[in-house]
């Protein structure tokens, strides 16, 4: 169970502005989360069962550009991870939304509007697929916080790291049969997600296609789009706060070979790589792996395919160790695609 907020919550501060919370590793004294929804007289959401609307803050640069200007508090520099977040203190924490308990609270709900009814739906479709338990199943994204409209994707999140790759067996097996309800993105479909995802992460069409095609934790349910995230727990991830020290070294584009797959499903994601070359920057220790904090991310390429990548240079510091790995996801021209 999980005790604090980690991936897949959101929190509330006590201006009433509403964060995603990102990763698994946080500081003792506040939670790394990025605003999402801030209250707008003129926005196009309204909660449900309150007159407050709210307005969707979509890209990481107007995120930011938001809290600068006017809740520069949220921003926050972190000692041992050596860069700038968005960060809600505990101190400053008015609410916390629970995945698991949102999605408890939807069951037993008995008038539901119509992307209730399918998250619930589509939950207990993957529950009854894999037998997982609610336990491990939650609701994130816009329905979490009830700013969901009518037209609002599903997004589920799974708990678990046994859970997870349980899920993920079953779902790779269901969208290669004749499911109707549950299907891969059709072409037409992944070019509309293509227009949506160039805004901010650039990738060439094909290599785009060519990743999201064979992906399972996104696609249609029942006529709308769902996306599934697979989070382990705290206790299953690797690192803990403090444990290492992370400095920024500048931006480098490589060519590479995926060595392990194995964590790449679960968001945070993370890719093992070998045959390492530098196609642009410099880098002081071998590029270990690539790791990405955006869900679109997951599932991009598999073991032994050759990759092109660019991103932020990390070099990682513990007691014991000292390597360099690839992030992406932190800005607009941050890319993964399979040559």
């Amino acid at each position: 169970m999980v005790e604090r907020p980690i991936e897949g919550f959101f929190v509330e501060s006590i201006e009433g502005l509403i964060f995603d919370v990102k990763g698994l590793v946080h500081p003792p004294d506040r939670v790394i989360a990025y605003i999402r929804y801030v209250p707008d007289p003129e926005g196009d959401r309204e909660r449900r069962g309150s007159s407050i609307r709210y307005a969707k803050v979509y890209s990481l640069r107007d995120r930011e550009l938001f809290l600068r200007t006017n809740f520069p508090e949220y921003l926050y520099f972190d000692k041992f991870l050596n860069r700038w977040f968005q960060a809600v203190p505990y101190s400053r924490l008015h609410k916390v939304y629970d995945p698991i308990a949102a999605l408890n609270g939807l069951l037993k709900k008995r008038s539901k509007d119509r992307v209730e009814a399918l998250a619930c739906e589509l939950a207990s479709f993957l529950e009854s697929l894999t037998g997982i338990g609610y336990e491990c199943i939650g609701v994130s994204g816009s329905l979490l916080v009830g700013l969901h409209t009518d037209k609002s994707d599903i997004d589920l999140v799974v708990y678990g790291e046994k859970a997870g790759r349980a899920l993920y067996r079953s779902l790779k097996t269901i969208m290669e049969g004749e499911e109707d309800a549950l299907r891969r993105y059709t072409y037409r479909e992944l070019l509309r997600l293509y227009e949506l995802r160039v805004k901010d992460t650039f990738m060439p069409l094909n290599s785009f296609l060519l990743s999201e095609r064979r992906k399972v934790l996104q696609g249609v349910f029942r006529g709308r789009d769902f996306y599934i995230r697979l989070i382990k727990e705290p206790e299953e991830y690797e690192e803990r706060y403090g444990q290492c020290i992370y400095r920024l070294l500048g931006r480098v584009r490589i060519r590479a070979m995926v060595s392990n797959d194995r964590d790449s499903i679960f968001t945070p994601c993370r890719y093992l790589i070998s045959q390492v070359r530098v196609l642009k920057g410099e880098s002081p220790e071998p590029i270990r792996e690539i790791i990405s904090f955006r869900g679109r991310f997951c599932e991009q390429a598999f073991s032994g395919e050759n990759i092109l990548a660019e991103g932020s240079l990390e070099l990682v510091e513990s007691e014991s160790d000292s390597y360099c790995r690839l992030v992406i996801g932190e800005h607009v021209g941050d890319f993964l695609c399979v040559l």
